[in-house]
């Protein structure tokens, strides 16, 4: 399965919640979505970035798939922009981070001129509303309903790129 089909795990959901919150009109009611909306960008993040790293080993060698499926098992959040570069690509050689630091580059320029926001933000702030959420129990105070789910939509940008690096 491609990885932008868990996309559609949190987008269904958002899809819905815009429904009941344009419903409702409610201020209130719209704050205490943040949070859910967090997670589940965060955890559709970490499928699909386990499952690009899976499929990029195991199209370099069985046995390599292997090892690679088992070393993200346990992803668990870990999926900041340092980890993924420091941590994971560096794993598989420098032309990889390289190429991810060029493309990032490049879209972060777009999305500035074209949403006036920061892919690279967007997809950080994601994380950290979701750690606020689920670590602390606490709903983000610094991000409205509206700002997290355009920050999901741009944050998504980042996934796109390491999957097109890897399957380059």
């Amino acid at each position: 399965m491609p990885c932008v089909d868990h996309f559609h795990l949190a987008d269904d959901m958002i899809s819905h919640l815009n429904s009941v919150i344009q419903a409702t009109n409610n201020p209130f009611v719209e704050s205490r979505y943040v949070g859910f909306v967090a997670v589940a960008a965060v955890t559709v993040y970490e499928l699909c970035i386990k499952e690009i790293f899976c499929n990029f080993a195991s199209k370099k060698h069985k046995i390599f798939g292997f090892f690679v499926d088992s070393s993200f098992r346990r992803i668990n959040g870990r999926i900041s922009l340092k980890v993924i570069k420091e941590e994971y690509l560096n794993r598989f050689g420098e032309k990889y981070v390289n190429r991810f630091k060029a493309r990032s580059t490049e879209a972060e320029n777009r999305c500035i001129k074209e949403y006036g926001k920061s892919m690279l933000s967007s997809y950080g702030n994601i994380i950290v509303w979701r750690n606020q959420f689920a670590h602390e129990g606490t709903l983000p105070t610094t991000a409205t309903y509206s700002e997290v789910t355009k920050s999901y939509e741009i944050g998504k940008n980042v996934i796109l790129i390491l999957d097109d690096i890897l399957t380059m």
